[in-house]
């Protein structure tokens, strides 16, 4: 946002008042305001691009959200709910992801986030020939995977939250089929999900 008209922001959100295109009167608003960026507001009033004041006017509330490569498991659970809304959408009748395909977007780093993951979805949609999208459809390569080295309880921890994220998204949020797939009960379940305090809605 240029900074003449980040100065007419400011103005607005300290006024709460606008004045209509070739108009003389003030107009009194009354709103909720809700920004959002991918940029680093405090490097960028350090360089001068971005106003102290409005910062400051802005950031009553600050939520931020990590990238889709920081939230472990998350990938899974977003790219199933888009899988059926895109099904959906183009009329296709597809049953999930192939193996070879929870795989890849598990190992995929996303560089590009959300916004990738819809168009890769998306295009998947569109393209695949079988019941299942599997890598091929999503453009991906399962084979790019990525070893860290953990202890063993974090890495119990991390396969634990995989396999249940991963059944959760095979089951389409259905915590019975989920549970049956890991060989656990659905009291398990509950406890696993609230020890990787992963969010489901049923």
């Amino acid at each position: 946002m240029p900074l003449p008209l980040q100065a007419k922001l400011l103005r607005f959100l300290q006024e709460r008042v606008i004045e209509r295109v070739g108009g003389r009167e003030t107009i009194a608003v009354d709103v909720r305001v809700v920004c959002a960026t991918h940029r680093d507001l405090q490097a960028g009033i350090a360089a001068g691009e971005f106003r102290q004041d409005l910062y400051f006017r802005i950031s009553e509330v600050t939520i931020a959200i990590p990238p889709l490569r920081e939230r472990e498991g998350d990938v899974l659970i977003i790219a199933q709910y888009l899988l059926e809304d895109r099904a959906k959408r183009h009329g296709r009748a597809l049953r999930g992801f192939a193996a070879d395909a929870i795989g890849a977007l598990q190992a995929y780093a996303w560089p590009g986030n959300i916004r990738e993951l819809e168009n890769k979805i998306n295009s998947a949609v569109i393209m695949a020939e079988g019941k299942q999208v599997t890598a091929a459809d999503l453009g991906l390569d399962d084979t790019e995977t990525q070893f860290e080295f953990f202890n063993l309880r974090a890495a119990r921890q991390q396969a634990e939250r995989r396999a249940v994220t991963t059944a959760l998204a095979i089951a389409g949020g259905n915590l019975t089929r989920a549970a049956e797939l890991l060989g656990v009960t659905r009291p398990t379940l509950y406890d696993l999900i609230e020890k990787a305090d992963i969010k489901v809605n049923e």
